[in-house]
């Protein structure tokens, strides 16, 4: 059925509904007319034709005449056999450029709708949603982008470049290859941002595993069980955000096509093959020459970025586990046996509930409220303190 049809049918329905509500008493006439969207001199109208014709009375003949600019059968024939024999194939813009040519005085949207209902054409798929391009943030700091590439930065090896960077701006405050990204580096980021610049605000990033736990995949980030990198973040106040597809990283993305075609071929003319010489060229020569060349001014002036106060920032960004003490002192973490030492404040710390703190660098430490019990190498060996050094 039509659409010219259906509205038809659907007004006869409404009516019957109004008149009838309207001839038993439970409707003025002035409330039939509000039901159908009419005036009343309309529903009196409308009345007089139902009391004489019936529905049929109702039907607005207009809608079956026969628009006088319609096209003669013959000319859609004919555009649609020229199209059949010699252009099958083209799209529809390209054949109405020839079709204008030999005289064709129809518009493209005629053109291509009639090829369509030909079956000459495929309709293309509706677009998605209109995007609209997301405007910088006004302050360095307030917002803070996180992403890491995998590529074959020196011939033969396949490192990840992590790099970290301000939204307002385009300034690289961190950059670095690891050999696989995962939570220590993204840390080992914010660390590096925090230490140059402060504490800032939103945290933007894709939702990579280390950053969100996401229950099915594709789907929603899960906002109430953070991960290990989500926990640090907290415990700093900054608000994580997730990108939910390639464009909203637009900019991360373009970023990188630029690192992948110029710091290959730098690190090649400089000679490099091994990730330590790496890092030590985009410390001191390619990130102060790709901020020299990209990094943008804010839009407006100052700076949202909050000096950082509140000591060890690694006892901050880092991975947290909690643990009980055995009855020999000792806490087990991944197959190792880690010895608290003996201290002054306690005779001993067993079944207490501590935090064993990892750091970027893969150090160990043991803390029990503020307090750090011990602090160790990646390995589980003890190492001395700072106070028990001083001393």
């Amino acid at each position: 059925m039509k659409r010219t049809e259906l509205l038809q049918e659907i007004r006869k329905m409404r009516f019957e509904e109004a008149y009838g509500g309207w001839q038993e008493g439970r409707l003025t006439q002035c409330e039939a007319a509000s039901l159908l969207g009419v005036c009343e001199r309309t529903f009196r109208r409308y009345r007089v034709r139902y009391d004489e014709e019936g529905l049929a009375g109702l039907i607005d003949h207009r809608l079956e005449q026969v628009s006088q600019r319609r096209a003669p059968v013959d000319e859609v024939m004919r555009m649609t056999e020229q199209y059949r024999s010699r252009h099958t194939g083209w799209s529809a813009k390209h054949f109405f450029a020839w079709y204008r040519r030999d005289g064709g005085e129809r518009s493209y949207t005629w053109v291509k709708s009639r090829l369509q209902d030909s079956g000459l054409v495929v309709r293309a798929q509706r677009r998605g949603a209109h995007r609209k391009r997301r405007d910088r943030s006004p302050w360095p700091g307030l917002m803070i982008h996180q992403d890491g590439s995998t590529h074959e930065w020196v011939a033969g090896q396949r490192w990840d470049l992590i790099v970290t960077m301000d939204d307002a701006t385009n300034e690289h405050y961190s950059m670095f290859f690891v050999a696989q990204e995962g939570t220590a580096s993204s840390l080992r980021g914010v660390h590096e941002v925090i230490a140059q610049r402060g504490l800032f605000s939103s945290f933007y990033s894709d939702r990579g595993s280390h950053y969100w736990h996401t229950p099915e995949a594709g789907g929603k980030v899960d906002r109430k069980n953070p991960t290990q990198f989500g926990k640090a973040l907290q415990r700093l106040g900054i608000e994580m955000i997730a990108a939910y597809s390639p464009e909203a990283r637009g900019r991360s993305e373009r970023m990188f096509r630029t690192h992948q075609e110029r710091l290959v071929r730098e690190l090649a003319l400089a000679g490099i093959t091994d990730m330590a010489q790496a890092n030590r060229y985009l410390q001191e020569h390619y990130r102060v020459a790709f901020n020299a060349e990209f990094a943008q001014p804010a839009m407006e002036e100052g700076s949202a970025f909050v000096a950082w106060i509140g000591g060890a920032l690694h006892d901050f960004l880092c991975e947290r586990f909690e643990r009980t003490v055995g009855n020999d002192n000792c806490v087990s973490f991944e197959a190792m046996k880690l010895q608290i030492p003996a201290d002054r404040y306690r005779c001993h710390y067993v079944k207490a509930k501590v935090a064993v703190l990892r750091r970027t660098d893969g150090t160990l430490a043991i803390l029990h409220g503020p307090r750090t019990l011990a602090e160790y190498t990646a390995a589980g060996q003890p190492k001395a303190l700072d106070h028990q050094a001083a001393a």
